[in-house]
């Protein structure tokens, strides 16, 4: 975090479920087996998360590629973007 941009940008990290959690829970290594279920687990945390809204708008906004971030995974967010494209050029305005 740079000094310019300050705490106030991720002031709401002071506030997460995850904060006195592991943080290899939210990097987990692979895409089957124990690894789904280390997903699951990280995504526990997030769901009890007072901020997890915070946390995913701040993973989307950076393109945050590893790790879980308000309670997805790199392929949710991912298609989230695809999604958010897609309707930002399908996106239709008209002049009063």
């Amino acid at each position: 975090m740079t000094a310019e941009r300050g705490d106030y940008a991720t002031y709401w990290r002071e506030r997460a479920a995850c904060l006195r959690v592991d943080p290899d829970l939210f990097f987990p290594i692979g895409v089957s087996g124990l690894t789904l279920e280390q997903v699951d687990a990280a995504k526990v945390v997030c769901a009890r998360c007072p901020v997890v809204e915070q946390c995913l708008a701040w993973a989307v906004q950076v393109g945050q590629v590893e790790g879980i971030w308000g309670g997805t995974t790199e392929s949710e967010r991912r298609a989230m973007r695809r999604c958010g494209t897609r309707r930002a050029k399908g996106t239709v305005t008209t002049k009063a």
